[in-house]
């Protein structure tokens, strides 16, 4: 295990570098997970997003699959068994909240996620059994800002705090601590830890977290304004990066979907290609047709006056024969008026399909005039928009597609780290500087405008609250949740219930301490 000995006020001033943002945040969500640090249902869902979008970066809908989440370890066990809900309606709720978080870089969605924890009431707290002089059982809480002391069963809200700015001097003696105040008037501060063995971890803490605390109020060194000024060129650099990349992305995405929309127009023009040809060869097939027809028409014209004439030679022969007798006479003017009914008849007929070969010539040469001007519109066609087309986005093909046959022939006749305490140190000074309250009260004035930002974020998680809140199944809840919810209904935070302890002179919080 590689852990950090001592948390941070303010996570965002503090943690200069990425790599120890990045395993702070590791660390922070797995005390969560393993419910070290007590955290509401609504707020780890909110916090499980900021996670996966840590892991796995934007939300894309198209690769995003449904029991994605399931497998990994995202909200604690306790808020899962205290829900009537499966693992896809916990994966929704994150999910909705995940999307949200596009655009966020990982250190960015490790900073939010710290930023959320750093809030919740046990975050930062080493916890210690004690007892005070009336032997009660507390537990004693050294947090970055001081001592804080909690009832046996509420380790959220503490009953008292004491500030590192009013604490002159700790030392203990076998399982005896005594605590000095800043203030003259006011009693030492005692408490009697349950192993001895922990003496020195809770003055080893004590005292780093005091030089912490008096580190933090003072102008950074040489050192730490260096790491500062590198950490923030390496953010604008990686900032400067991930716009030029962004920009890349929707360029690529652009060129993407022109490229997908001259594909498409292509598949169009070559549809229209195809359509005009078919219709070429209809109008080709048309054209023969008829002048199959003309030529029968003219094949029976011709005959149609073979017979005319063979009828005008049986005329004239029977004129002829006509002087033999009356009888044959009259019989030879019978038969010429019926030869020349045939003959009008004939006649007709002959002039009549004479006049349908011409119309049928006239067809054929309008049928083949419509062919050579549907052809020289195909090729017009073809010239203006397939052929630009084709040679504006060469590379619309996938690898190996070649264009149809009849689009090439065409194409072609147009040519287009902290030090060890020595073995026997029990006991250390903490000097305190004169404008230390002064400061303090600075830091809670800079909680108070945070709180105020994250108005909107209180309100989504009130409503996710309220929404699951149906689905809790009561007998399943912790001490923890119910003292939670006690908090809630009070409308406490973490902060206000610290203002509130650490009202009223360090007098009277000992005697407090002392009474319970």
């Amino acid at each position: 295990m590689f852990l950090g000995k001592f948390y941070p006020e303010d996570v965002a001033e503090e943690l200069v570098q990425e790599v120890t943002q990045h395993l702070f945040f590791l660390q922070v969500k797995q005390a969560i997970l393993s419910m070290d640090i007590y955290c509401p249902p609504e707020a780890s869902v909110l916090l499980a997003s900021y996670a996966v979008q840590a892991k796995y970066g934007d939300y894309d809908d198209a690769t995003y699959k449904p029991g994605m989440l399931a497998s990994e370890d995202l909200l604690p066990q306790r808020v899962i068994d205290q829900y009537q809900m499966t693992p896809e309606m916990w994966e929704d709720r994150i999910k909705i909240w995940y999307a949200d978080h596009r655009g966020m870089s990982r250190d960015e969605a490790e900073m939010e996620y710290l930023k959320i924890a750093q809030d919740l009431d046990m975050y930062g707290v080493n916890y210690f059994p004690i007892s005070n002089k009336k032997d009660t059982e507390l537990w004693l809480g050294v947090t970055a800002l001081g001592l804080n002391i909690y009832e046996k069963e509420n380790k959220l809200t503490p009953k008292t705090t004491f500030t590192w700015s009013e604490i002159r001097h700790i030392s203990f003696d076998d399982k005896k601590f005594i605590i000095k105040p800043v203030e003259k008037s006011s009693p030492n501060f005692v408490f009697f830890s349950q192993k001895v063995r922990m003496n020195k971890l809770i003055l080893d803490l004590c005292i780093g977290n005091h030089d912490l605390f008096m580190r933090r109020r003072k102008p950074d060194s040489m050192e730490v304004q260096q790491m500062k000024a590198q950490a923030k060129e390496e953010k604008s650099r990686r900032q400067i990066e991930r716009n030029k990349l962004a920009r890349e992305k929707q360029l690529r995405e652009a060129a993407e979907r022109e490229k997908a929309a001259m594909e498409q127009r292509l598949m169009q023009y070559q549809e229209e290609i195809r359509l005009a040809n078919e219709a070429l060869r209809r109008s080709e097939e048309t054209a023969d047709l008829l002048a199959e027809k003309s030529r029968v028409a003219e094949e029976e014209a011709m005959l149609l006056s073979q017979k005319a004439a063979e009828a005008e030679q049986e005329i004239t022969r029977l004129r002829l024969g006509a002087m033999k007798t009356e009888e044959e006479k009259v019989h030879l003017e019978r038969k010429t008026r019926e030869a020349e009914l045939l003959t009008a008849r004939l006649v007709d007929e002959s002039e009549r399909r004479a006049a349908e070969a011409d119309r049928l010539k006239d067809e054929l040469l309008r049928a083949r005039l419509a062919e050579k001007q549907a052809k020289e519109k195909l090729l017009e066609f073809l010239s203006r928009n397939a052929y630009n087309s084709i040679s504006s986005v060469p590379n619309l093909y996938p690898s190996g597609q070649v264009l149809p046959s009849e689009l090439q022939a065409d194409l072609r006749s147009l040519q287009l780290d902290s030090e060890p305490l020595p073995a026997d140190l029990t006991a250390y000074d903490l000097i305190t500087d004169g404008d230390m309250e002064q400061l303090s009260l600075e830091i809670e004035k800079e909680r108070v405008e945070y709180l105020e930002k994250s108005k909107h974020l209180q309100d989504q998680l009130r409503e996710l609250r309220s929404e699951i809140e149906v689905l809790k199944v009561g007998e399943k809840q912790s001490e923890l949740d119910q003292l939670h919810d006690e908090q809630v209904r009070l409308g406490e935070t973490k902060y206000s219930t610290l203002r509130k302890v650490k009202s009223g002179s360090t007098k009277a919080r000992v005697a407090f301490f002392e009474e319970l």
